[in-house]
């Protein structure tokens, strides 16, 4: 049962916890052919290890309250090394491998919101493009989950990144998709308070665009030890930015 059709978002901080713990469980997905049960828009991935996360994720909720929730696909789940590059931060990493963000959309809520998070990172929509899905649907579907956090917490810091560069022949994307999208999500921050984006494109990308193969594993997609470590570089003075951390000490 999905509790935004339950519960007012005015409610919703206040409840959604205790609900949860009712509950016993996250809500199960769907089936990938019901499309009116899915929320937002774009395509739909379903896969058991997903379920598997998700219960994992519900176990851990209590450790998890009051985190920095970095929320996305494998590109966050497999940093591994999450904790150790913001020392001093509690953080908390709910990225699903081979997750879209409809599906992100779909387990806000309860992977994210019911935390209360100090701030969000998102990183999600290399599998949309992968699937052909829109742009355009991608940030849709991030706005949506932007509000929902606003709903509960309208100064929360955002922070959204722009989709690391990739090259995958068994999976190629439409031309020009992945920069219309990164071209998208910075359009979609302007003038936003407390919400900015971070730009690991660039920060993984080679001077022509290519993906970094020092930074971008040998499947051209996923992100390595070195890439994460260039990660947590933009990733922090964002999170300065937004009065999360402390910002470093000027250089003299």
């Amino acid at each position: 049962m999905k509790l935004l059709r339950l519960l007012s978002l005015p409610l919703l901080s206040l409840s959604l916890t205790a609900v949860l713990l009712a509950q016993g469980g996250p809500s199960p997905y769907p089936p990938k052919s019901d499309e009116a049960a899915w929320p937002g828009s774009g395509p739909i991935r379903v896969g058991e290890w997903m379920d598997h996360n998700r219960a994992a994720f519900w176990q851990q909720r209590e450790k998890g309250r009051g985190a920095v929730v970095f929320i996305g696909d494998s590109l966050i789940g497999g940093w591994k090394g999450l904790a150790g590059a913001f020392p001093g931060i509690k953080v908390a990493n709910r990225g699903i491998g081979g997750d879209v963000s409809r599906g992100t959309l779909y387990r806000f809520e309860e992977d994210v919101l019911a935390l209360n998070p100090r701030a969000l990172v998102f990183c999600v929509g290399t599998n949309d493009l992968s699937a052909h899905g829109d742009p355009a649907d991608v940030v849709s579907n991030i706005a949506l989950m932007v509000a929902m956090a606003r709903e509960t917490n309208p100064g929360l810091p955002i922070i959204v990144c722009t989709i690391p560069p990739r090259n995958v022949p068994t999976a190629p994307l439409k031309p020009g998709a992945l920069e219309e999208l990164n071209s998208l999500l910075g359009a979609f921050a302007t003038d936003k308070e407390k919400l900015v984006v971070a730009d690991l494109f660039a920060a993984l990308a080679t001077p022509e665009g290519a993906p970094d193969p020092a930074y971008i594993g040998k499947d051209g997609i996923h992100i390595t030890a070195a890439g994460f470590e260039k990660c947590g570089e933009v990733l922090r003075p964002a999170l300065a930015s937004l009065g999360v951390v402390a910002p470093p000490p000027d250089k003299k």
